[in-house]
């Protein structure tokens, strides 16, 4: 039997891997593969940050599916490091040099050896063929594989903790660096992509911009206080944290994306353990002000009827605010597999869920499409990619992930924390206000 996606609610492997390699300081993402999976790449991702993307690459054509890319390989490597300065080198690998068995490992050993009188880039590798996961996958293992390869030998303690967000916005990772200061904590996070995909204007163009994660700091997150994991489906998986646990005994706290006031609620918890201090009083203004805000809205929002897609854990984490406020997901789908979505989902909503959730895996678009319209949904909670059923089937569609192609501003959406889902909530809300006035015939100018 024969499987073919129409539309896919998912991006390729090496595409996550370049947005964390993007997050290392001094960084350059080097694609060993052709051109133009390169090429797409930067689109997809400029598009979205509206910040320059450069990605590497081995430039492979058709002769070296062949005789195989080692020398193009290195021949990259090296203008990469000439041309740009990088001080770290992230090889992902593409379908391409997957299929013909291009031994990366070795060759990067060969480059090594064969260039060692020139002072070399740090170089981490990843596998990331895209008939083998989704961008989410690349983004993970190249997390991991950046903890693993340079993070080595057993550092000093010292009193930082480290922070692996998962794939979220520059505005939350500098919203979750504060909320680590205001427990007295120093966060290592890994990648940090706050500055080098959201970085103000220069009068000259950096090839390699500002900002990202120090290799020296990821050299020392062996000797952190603990290691926090942010994402309910990464359970049971071979991550950056459980490597940190498993070579040096670094704690691990692995949580859910804190979106909404539970999983908020247990990031707090986890920090007052940390640190051994508890929450300032701001976090419980900024919590007391969101349930204010509930109160007042939802009689706009109770009870409607939502389809949720996107990446797993973003999924999750969505499908358990909506609970919160009152919206029932119907449908919640992701392109990934195996993730064990209905469980992590049903976990994270708790005793919220009134109607159990259709929950899809390894969906594309018009799986979600044929299944939503049976389920007769109010509104749409994803990206971009939904906006033609929002528009087809007349509903809101609130934009959330990645990519957002036809909204701007999509680096600087505030998701997570108390803020975050305060962010959200207005949103939403207004969507729905802004759906009733344009449905209404007279047009009410006070709701």
């Amino acid at each position: 039997m024969s499987v073919s996606t129409t539309n896919a609610c998912k991006l390729c492997t090496p595409l996550g891997a370049a947005l964390a390699f993007r997050g290392i300081e001094g960084a350059i993402p080097f694609l060993h593969g052709s051109q133009g999976c390169a090429t797409y790449m930067r689109r997809y991702i400029i598009s979205h940050f509206r910040e320059p993307m450069d990605i590497a690459s081995s430039a492979l054509g058709e002769k070296h599916a062949i005789h195989g890319g080692g020398p193009n390989l290195k021949k990259g490597l090296l203008n990469a490091m000439q041309k740009y300065g990088a001080t770290v080198l992230g090889v992902a690998t593409t379908c391409l040099t997957e299929t013909i068995g291009d031994d990366v490992a070795r060759l990067l050993h060969e480059f090594r050896a064969e260039f060692a009188d020139l002072p070399l880039a740090e170089l981490v590798h990843v596998s990331t063929p895209s008939y083998n996961g989704t961008h989410m996958d690349g983004f993970h293992d190249a997390v991991r594989a950046v903890a693993e390869q340079l993070c080595i030998e057993r550092a000093p303690a010292h009193g930082g903790v480290n922070l692996m967000p998962g794939f979220v916005s520059p505005a939350d990772i500098r919203h979750l660096r504060a909320l680590c200061r205001a427990f007295g904590l120093t966060p290592l996070i890994l990648p940090d992509i706050s500055e080098t995909l959201d970085g103000p204007a220069l009068l000259d163009y950096a090839p390699i911009p500002s900002g990202g994660t120090p290799v020296s700091g990821i050299r020392a997150m062996s000797g952190a206080l603990a290691s926090l994991e942010l994402g309910r489906c990464l359970a049971g998986r071979a991550t950056a944290g459980t490597s940190l646990q498993d070579r040096f005994n670094v704690p691990l706290h692995s949580l859910g994306l804190p979106l909404g006031i539970r999983e908020t609620d247990a990031l707090v918890r986890a920090l007052e353990e940390i640190s051994g201090r508890p929450a300032p009083e701001q976090l419980a203004q900024e919590r007391g002000r969101l349930v204010d805000s509930l109160v007042d809205g939802h009689k706009y929002v109770s009870g409607l009827r939502a389809v949720v897609y996107g990446e797993e854990d973003l999924v999750v984490g969505l499908c358990a605010w909506l609970s919160e406020i009152g919206v029932r997901p119907v449908l919640a789908a992701t392109g990934a597999k195996h993730r064990d979505l209905e469980a992590r989902v049903l976990a994270a909503c708790g005793d919220l869920v009134r109607e159990k959730p259709v929950v899809r895996e390894g969906a594309d678009f018009q799986d979600i499409a044929e299944e939503a319209r049976t389920l007769s949904p109010d509104l749409l909670v994803g990206h971009s990619k939904g906006y033609r059923y929002a528009r087809e089937w007349g509903v809101p569609l609130l934009r959330v992930g990645f990519p957002l192609h036809d909204r701007f501003g999509g680096q600087r959406l505030l998701h997570v924390g108390y803020r975050g889902a305060q962010s959200l909530f207005d949103s939403l809300v207004n969507l729905v206000l802004d759906k009733r006035q344009s449905d209404s015939s007279v047009g009410y100018g006070y709701l």
